[in-house]
């Protein structure tokens, strides 16, 4: 089974490559449709801006490859906020996989943004109670909780920090960095499509 990390810019390739790697898992960092569409999963990795990631997709061509793939997608940070339909950041038209649009966390003195570190993850699903841990986040901008959300964390508000829409994942937080939590994560997502 192959791995394809897609390379739309992002500074965190190598680390989630690796996560990945430690499962004995073959990866492939590409940006190729070809490479995406045989790959067995797809990764979204997540360090950037919504719309440098979005102009990178867009220069090549693979906007409309993506949401027309059946195999599981994850999409992680930025990664995720892709999946919806517009973030705030820098008003970025999404790819409209999932119903809804990030905001930004807007605190005056209670919260610093970005939030940076640790927090506590919620599934809400009594299947994934398993998963209840605290995990790593580094973003200034959110995906408030809807039908799509499937666990939840609190940062001045509460906020989706995993959605699904059929084969698309999303994890707001960064499993290659949240050490053991985030190696259960992954296998969540590698066994559960």
């Amino acid at each position: 089974m192959t791995v394809a990390i897609v390379d739309c810019g992002g500074a965190n390739l190598r680390s989630v490559q690796r996560a990945i790697e430690l499962r004995n898992m073959k990866t492939t960092i590409t940006n190729k449709k070809s490479d995406i569409l045989k790959a067995s999963y797809v990764i979204l990795p997540g360090v950037g801006s919504a719309d440098s990631v979005m102009s990178s997709l867009k220069s090549n061509d693979l906007v409309e490859t993506i949401k027309n793939l059946s195999q599981p997608v994850l999409g992680i940070c930025i990664g995720m906020h892709i999946l919806f339909e517009s973030s705030e950041e820098n008003h970025t038209s999404c790819m409209g996989i999932i119903s809804g649009k990030i905001k930004k966390f807007k605190f005056k003195d209670s919260f610093k943004v970005p939030q940076m570190g640790w927090n506590k993850v919620s599934f809400l699903d009594n299947a994934q109670k398993t998963l209840d841990e605290h995990y790593y986040f580094a973003n200034s901008f959110y995906a408030q909780v809807s039908d799509d959300t499937r666990a939840k964390a609190n940062y001045g508000l509460p906020f989706s920090a995993v959605v699904r829409k059929n084969n698309f994942i999303g994890c707001q937080f960064h499993p290659e960095k949240s050490s053991t939590a985030g190696t259960k994560f992954l296998d969540y997502f590698f066994k559960s499509i």
